[in-house]
């Protein structure tokens, strides 16, 4: 029941191609944005598009598998948790972000499909 707790789904566009990342401890990694939109009517009744960006991190093999089949402009639907992230950034001071740490990812529409 544990994993009911944090979980994410979310469908969106690749904003650019995944970055991969093998580090000295062999464990690989798979960043990327993902736009996802929503349309609604404001109060005046014209229709308003709201795109919201987020960072997505694919771990291990699945970041393998993203790495060689994602390309910018895909529409595909990733599952996965959410996890807040502290830093420090040049000036010293204490940073906060928010990413999704996704499990897995379906293709939903190629990029060819997706440009008109």
């Amino acid at each position: 029941m544990n994993a009911l707790k944090n979980k994410v789904n979310l469908i969106g566009r690749l904003g650019a191609e995944p970055e991969f990342v093998t580090f000295d401890s062999g464990k690989s990694l798979a960043r990327f944005t993902l736009a996802t939109n929503e349309n609604y009517k404001d109060k005046s009744g014209e229709w308003k598009e709201n795109t919201q960006w987020h960072t997505i991190n694919i771990w291990g093999k699945s970041g393998e598998r993203a790495q060689k089949t994602l390309t910018k402009g895909q529409e595909i639907l990733i599952e996965g948790k959410l996890v807040h992230q502290t830093y420090e950034d040049a000036k010293g001071e204490k940073r906060y972000s928010t990413v999704i740490e996704a499990n897995d990812f379906l293709l939903l529409q190629g990029k060819s499909e997706s440009v008109k």
